[in-house]
């Protein structure tokens, strides 16, 4: 970094855009959502973490606003799953549509599945939705559907495909022809049925595909910026190629003599911008925006931290070694400065910290920890995540406070 442009500016201007420093304070989940940026979602309590971290949000207004279709659960960003804003929809939807499709060229190719197969699958689905008084889930899908459901076998099992329903689910989703809602209204659960969706929030939408990749780029450049063009291609799963094309109309400038780039709308707002001198601590998951939009940990962490040991199973593995945290981050001004995992048994948060603790850090520490417990009941992270595998991590944050 140059004199101008230093690490500690870069951090705290980040962990500002991303509404870690309180200025979104009060703000709806949609209202966050659209500011900062897409929640990764993968079974787990990253995006209630978030939330909180960013506006205060209780558990109970998050759901209601999934409830209400403010905000929701879909595939998008490299067919992944993230919590969208509802002006975001369409546009997660269309970018994330290749990798549904993707899967049934697969299964063509390899396991003897025809589009026609699934076109009439996808409508038997919607017709059993449509029809059914409550959502329902894959079983009783498989159960209404029957036979049209095929089991695909070995090979099938082999490749991760062992009917022919998730195939036809993915289509339909990304079609925005159904779409899936907690089955406890919850997001950090596992537990899913299907509802038809009308209107679909694609009916009408005439955007072509890079219409839709710059569209997406805008939003990207808004939340992660300054970031780099590799940054997006990551966020984005787009070739560079394809990524340089998407750009191309934004007005994107350097930021100093990086690789980084800034919308021209923000560069007066960066160049004005000073670090805050007091810490500003935020408790949140390893994929929180903050580190996920642009997954590049190293920009994060202080050289002398990221020496330091990542917690878990393998004893010679350092946090510099990590492509992203082995457990939940202690953020302060975008610099990753602890470690911590929730202790069921104990009810309580384990943490590392890489700086002294003082009295503002202790409070986040307490208001997580209540939020957590009250709330939440447990942190886990992703679906796979649980107290057991939770529990050597624990043990290692213990012995490094």
């Amino acid at each position: 970094m140059t004199a101008e442009l230093s690490l500690d500016t870069l951090r705290a201007w980040w962990s500002h855009r991303q509404g870690l420093d309180g200025s979104l304070t009060g703000s709806s989940p949609e209202e966050v959502l659209s500011r900062t940026g897409w929640a990764r979602s993968v079974g787990g309590c990253s995006p209630y973490l978030g939330l909180y971290a960013r506006a205060g949000l209780d558990r109970e207004v998050v759901d209601k606003a999934v409830a209400n279709l403010d905000v929701h659960e879909l595939p998008s960003a490299r067919g992944c799953t993230y919590i969208l804003p509802k002006a975001d929809f369409a546009l997660g939807l269309a970018v994330g549509a290749g990798a549904p499709e993707g899967e049934l060229a697969m299964a063509s190719k390899h396991l003897g599945v025809t589009t026609k197969e699934i076109t009439r699958l996808c409508d038997s689905v919607v017709s059993a939705l449509e029809a059914a008084p409550e959502p329902l889930d894959a079983a009783g899908l498989r159960d209404v559907i029957g036979d049209e459901v095929r089991n695909l076998g070995a090979e099938g099992k082999k490749r991760g495909q062992t009917t022919t329903l998730p195939l036809a689910l993915g289509l339909l989703q990304s079609h925005g022809r159904i779409r899936r809602v907690p089955a406890n209204g919850r997001l950090d659960q596992q537990r899913f049925g299907y509802v038809p969706w009308t209107p679909s929030p694609l009916d009408g939408d005439g955007q072509d595909a890079g219409a839709r990749r710059t569209e997406l780029a805008v939003r990207y450049f808004s939340w992660a910026a300054p970031a780099s063009l590799k940054h997006f291609c990551w966020f984005s799963g787009l070739t560079a190629a394809a990524a340089k094309k998407a750009i191309e109309p934004l007005d994107l400038r350097p930021v100093g003599d990086t690789d980084l780039l800034l919308p021209d709308g923000l560069a007066g707002e960066f160049g004005k911008f000073t670090v805050p001198r007091e810490p500003v601590y935020a408790l949140v998951s390893g994929i929180d925006g903050i580190h996920l939009l642009h997954r590049d940990l190293g920009r994060l962490v202080n050289p002398e931290d990221a020496e330091r040991h990542s917690p878990g199973d393998k004893p010679a593995r350092t946090i510099g070694d990590e492509t992203d945290p082995q457990c939940p981050i202690i953020v302060d001004r975008g610099r990753v400065v602890g470690l911590w995992e929730y202790d069921v048994d104990a009810n309580e948060i384990v943490c590392q910290a890489f700086v002294k603790p003082d009295a503002a850090l202790k409070k986040a520490i307490a208001d997580t920890e209540n939020y957590v417990r009250d709330q939440l009941g447990d942190a886990r992270m992703t679906s796979l995540d649980s107290p057991k595998s939770r529990a050597p991590r624990i043990a290692d944050l213990r012995t490094s406070r």
